[in-house]
Formats: C-alpha cells, structure tokens, sequence
C-alpha cells in the first residue's frame, strides 16, 4: 500500500516535470512566434507575452526540482560506475546506504532551506521584478516540493536496500 502511494508521488512529481517542460516550449514557441509577425508584418503586429522569460524560468525551476524524485527511483541520475562496478556485492551494498544517507541527510537539509526561504519571501511580501509581478513564494513552492520528494525518495530508497540487503539502485541502461 505504502509502496503505491510512494511511487504514485514520485510519478505525479515526474508528469509535473514533463508538463512544466511542455508549458516553456509552448510560452517560448509563442514568443518566437509573435516575434517572427512582428518582423514581417511591422511594428503594428508587435506583441509580447508579458513575463514570458520569467514564467519559462519558473517553469524550468519546476520541472529540474519536481524531476529529482522520479528520476531517483528510475535509475535515471548520473552515477561514475568506474569504481562502482569493481566492488563485490557486500562492498557495493555499503557504499549505496551510506551514499543514500549522506544524500538523504544534504536533500533534507537543502529542503530545510528552501522552506525557509520560502517562508520569508511569503512574510515579506517578496514579489518578481517582470512586466506581471508574481509572488516568490508560488514558484519556490515547487521548489521546496521537489528537493522534500528528493529527500523522501532518498530515505525511501535506503529503507528498501536495507530490508533487501543489498544493493537495489540498477545500473541497467547506464553505459
């Protein structure tokens, strides 16, 4: 049950991400566009999405921190297999929980942080400086979100290896 519900956070995190991704190709596609009539029909035809960059930034802040979680659980973070692959299975097991603590340990401190910051920009009323001024606090919401699913991930993961007692994060796929 706890499994489903673990992996169905990591996975809704993973379609936020791809949704986020889709939203900066679609808001920069009409900007590219209304730039494109501009320079063809003249300054009549001139519009610009107000904040469009900010939004593309805030949506790609979504996408990187939202992605952490499901990325994890898929096997698909970047790892130097180099000394990694020489280890026997014990050796290997016992690097992996202590890397997955010291992970779990910085993801939720950053997540500490993040919150804070959060907090502040909601107490001082912390806005954008683009054409549409937007509260800090909505986009670090995602922010917080993400690296608090990084650190619940990590955690979960080292659960796991530990009752398996071995090492369970895949290097199937990595070349």
């Amino acid at each position: 049950m706890i499994r489903r519900v673990l992996d169905g956070l990591y996975l809704t995190a993973g379609w936020i991400a791809a949704l986020s991704i889709l939203f900066i190709c679609t808001i920069v596609t009409a900007q590219v566009s209304l730039n494109i009539l501009a320079r063809i029909g003249g300054p009549d035809l001139s519009f610009t999405i107000p904040s469009y960059a900010d939004f593309a930034g805030f949506a790609l802040a979504t996408a990187s921190f939202m992605a952490l979680s499901y990325t994890l659980r898929m096997g698909g973070h970047i790892r130097v297999n180099l000394l990694i692959q020489r280890l026997g299975e014990t050796p290997r097991w016992l690097l992996e929980m202590f890397t997955l603590a010291l992970g779990g340990f910085m993801a939720g401190y950053a997540t500490y942080y993040a919150a804070s910051l959060l907090w502040e920009s909601w107490h001082y009323g912390d806005m954008s400086t683009g054409i549409i001024a937007i509260p800090l606090w909505i986009p670090q919401m995602s922010m917080v979100a993400g690296l608090g699913l990084l650190t619940l991930a990590l955690l979960d993961t080292l659960v796991e290896s530990l009752l398996a007692r071995k090492p369970i994060l895949s290097d199937e796929g990595a070349e």
